[in-house]
């Protein structure tokens, strides 16, 4: 059930407003994640060297559940565990999941915009009040 993290990147990179921030550990150095962000705000966080995984903002009331559900479901201790999940890539979260969690974390992030920030994201749709 291994996702390919080239995969995983073009599924965040597909989100409405998903602007890339690589991060390095040491200037000059390549980046060991990237941090996904819609209006400056993290959605994601895709590991680029040793553990392949993504954490994504999470339901807080859903979180505990997929812990429980997927050994491939954790929490990464320097960030929230009530709002954040671990999933990695190569466990047994099958693909289509992670593609929905994905979008369920840019969603959660969005909700939580103003106005002004939602009207400028690219491509509303406004039947779904979400961007397309």
């Amino acid at each position: 059930m291994a996702v390919a993290v080239a995969t995983v990147k073009k599924w965040i990179e597909a989100q409405p407003g998903a602007v890339a921030a690589p991060y390095s550990a040491r200037k000059g150095s390549p980046p060991v994640s990237i941090m996904y962000k819609v209006a400056n705000k993290i959605f994601a966080i895709l590991a680029l060297r040793g553990d392949q995984s993504v954490i994504l903002k999470c339901d807080p009331h859903l979180a505990p559940m997929l812990r429980e559900q997927y050994t491939g479901v954790g929490h990464r201790s320097h960030l929230d565990r009530r709002l954040w999940i671990n999933v990695t890539l190569d466990a047994d979260v099958p693909a289509g999941q992670i593609k929905r969690w994905i979008s369920m974390s840019h969603d959660l992030v969005c909700a939580k915009l103003t106005a002004k920030e939602k009207a400028a994201l690219p491509g509303r749709n406004a039947t779904r009040g979400r961007v397309a």
